[in-house]
């Protein structure tokens, strides 16, 4: 156990191909195992836009055959890359194909998307098979991922390489499950998990529900929160696999997501006008100052709040839609928001600013810099989710000593303590009901709380102080792959592997 070999699978990493919070935990985890004496590395697909000149790669497999019985054999590479000066970056392995992976320039997007994250784990398993280094536990993450338990017990349960190796499932949301709507589908689609895998080329692929798969086979099944992994057996929040999760609830576990403290540190950041701590927090006004230059905005003592979101329903945007004029206008705030995404809201908020001149700024589309100026300039960040598994937003903005306003669920829940006005405790307010009325209530309370620069200036100082580093989830992950290890060899060597087998049929 003191010589833990972990393997985590993703279909984004930061820094190499990174979209959103997921490609920043599947390289920040990884890298703080390895602090923690684990051997941790990472397999992903290799993208055509991963420039292999910063980040050089040897081949270790050519010729890769991954096996078809409806269309032609897949052939791919393995290619490894391993900084040699920092001894801290996990080892990576790239999967490369030109067809599915070298052709494009984005990870997600495709309609294809089932064939390329098949190809991904039976990539892996294949591999695996020639590998001379064995994980003792594969982390999967997300529904991208969700085949490679059940390739394990099922395709190459009989492989005795493989035989040894547990695995972890971590859902990061809940609501992508593969590329059908699974909200909408024909009875006669609907997939148990039970059936084979469809082949790669099997237009039954696209029905098939990764992410059901992934959570019925892995050994352990973790969420990325706490109260999340609470959340997903109501039906409220289980998108339709509230009954599978209750059945397994036993291996399921909750994990808050942490952020890395050296690139998100507000006394080293670069990207910022004035560097500060929470001892002398006066320099963030240089940095509100700049914020409100950037875009715009009159350079007043207005409160400023920001937003760093994609343009999506989930992010409670038709919330803020019903409240953020009567906000400008009553309460006399500012308003920021970076992000792309769902053209509607683009429009709305494009609008929004046109209307408002010197009270609203708008960066329509996503931004790696510009997010820290809000960050380090804006007073409070708005978060109304209708669900929030972790969020990684609240936890960097508070890092900087932005305020968050959110809604009370998921991981917002579980790094957020609503300010108390008797206690003068809390760094942030929430709300509970996804209603515009409640969220307008918290940007009141936010504001208003906000003009008394005493009781400010030690909200923000409570909320710079929270520690939501890597270092305390690190350990929570290692107990978690050492019970996924405990568990696979207990079934494995016992009868509950009978049992297992006979809820499979």
């Amino acid at each position: 156990m003191n010589n833990l070999k972990i393997l985590y699978t993703s279909a984004e990493v930061y820094p190499y191909a990174g979209v959103g919070g997921l490609g920043q935990v599947s390289y920040f985890l990884t890298k703080q195992l390895k602090k923690e004496g684990i051997d941790a590395r990472i397999f992903m697909p290799k993208y055509g836009n991963i420039d292999e000149s910063k980040y050089p790669m040897e081949i270790l497999y050519e010729g890769l055959i991954i096996p078809s019985e409806k269309g032609k054999d897949i052939i791919c590479n393995i290619k490894k890359y391993e900084d040699k000066e920092d001894k801290d970056t996990p080892i990576v392995y790239f999967l490369e194909n030109m067809e599915f992976y070298e052709k494009r320039s984005n990870v997600y997007g495709y309609i294809d998307d089932d064939m390329r994250f098949l190809l991904l784990s039976e990539g892996l398993m294949e591999f695996l098979k020639k590998s001379d280094w064995i994980p003792d536990v594969i982390n999967c993450a997300d529904w991208h991922t969700g085949h490679i338990p059940n390739l394990l017990r099922t395709k190459y349960s009989s492989e005795k390489k493989l035989k040894s190796i547990s695995t972890v499932f971590s859902i990061h949301n809940l609501m992508h499950q593969g590329l059908f709507d699974h909200k909408n589908f024909n009875d006669l689609d609907f997939d148990n998990g039970k059936e084979d895998i469809a082949d790669i080329y099997d237009p039954k692929l696209k029905k098939q529900n990764f992410m059901r798969r992934g959570i019925m086979y892995a050994d352990i099944v973790t969420t990325v929160s706490e109260k999340y992994s609470k959340e997903i057996l109501t039906e409220d929040f289980g998108e339709g696999l509230e009954h599978l999760l209750r059945e397994v609830r036993t291996k399921l576990f909750g994990v808050l997501n942490g952020i890395d403290y050296t690139y998100m540190n507000p006394e080293t950041d670069s990207n910022i006008i004035a560097n500060y701590n929470y001892k002398n927090i006066v320099r963030r006004e240089l940095n509100k100052q700049d914020l409100q230059k950037e875009f715009n905005l009159a350079v007043d003592n207005s409160p400023v709040i920001g937003m760093v979101t994609r343009l999506d329903s989930q992010k409670g945007l038709d919330l803020v839609e019903k409240v953020i004029e009567p906000a400008i206008r009553e309460l006399g705030i500012q308003f920021v928001i970076i992000g792309g995404g769902d053209g509607s809201f683009i429009r709305y908020f494009s609008s929004l600013e046109k209307l408002y001149p010197k009270r609203v700024g708008t960066h329509l589309m996503p931004d790696f810099i510009l997010p820290k100026k809000v960050f380090s300039g804006a007073d409070m960040i708005l978060l109304p989710s209708k669900f929030e598994p972790s969020g990684i937003t609240q936890m960097e903005s508070m890092r900087y000593g932005c305020i968050p306003i959110a809604r009370n669920v998921g991981g917002l829940a579980d790094s957020i303590e609503d300010f108390n006005p008797i206690t003068q405790k809390g760094n942030g307010f929430l709300f509970t009901e996804y209603d515009p009325y409640a969220l307008m209530s918290a940007i009141t309370r936010a504001v208003e709380n906000y003009k008394n620069e005493t009781i400010w200036k030690e909200i923000v100082k409570s909320a710079m102080k929270r520690d939501f580093s890597w270092e305390n989830s690190s350990l929570k992950y290692i107990d978690i792959y050492r019970k996924a290890i405990r568990l696979h060899n207990h079934i494995k060597d016992s009868k509950e592997e009978i049992i297992y087998q006979m809820y499979m049929l």
